[in-house]
């Protein structure tokens, strides 16, 4: 298995602007519930164990 890439260290800006996604999703017109739903998701398809854990969990605070 390879390391995991350092995306915060690799490219800053990208990793910003996906946070400011985040965030401005959360404030829009789609439920909070549905939202929810979406990360998790996500999460399974790109096989992210950590961010599953976290959604899933409630804790995630990006």
């Amino acid at each position: 298995m390879s390391d995991r890439i350092g995306h915060m260290r690799q490219v800053p800006a990208l990793t910003q602007k996906l946070t400011e996604l985040t965030f401005a999703l959360k404030k829009g017109p789609v439920e909070q519930s549905i939202l929810s739903l979406v990360e998790i998701r996500a999460s399974q398809l790109n096989g992210c164990a950590f961010c599953l854990d976290a959604y899933q969990a409630g804790q995630a605070s990006w």
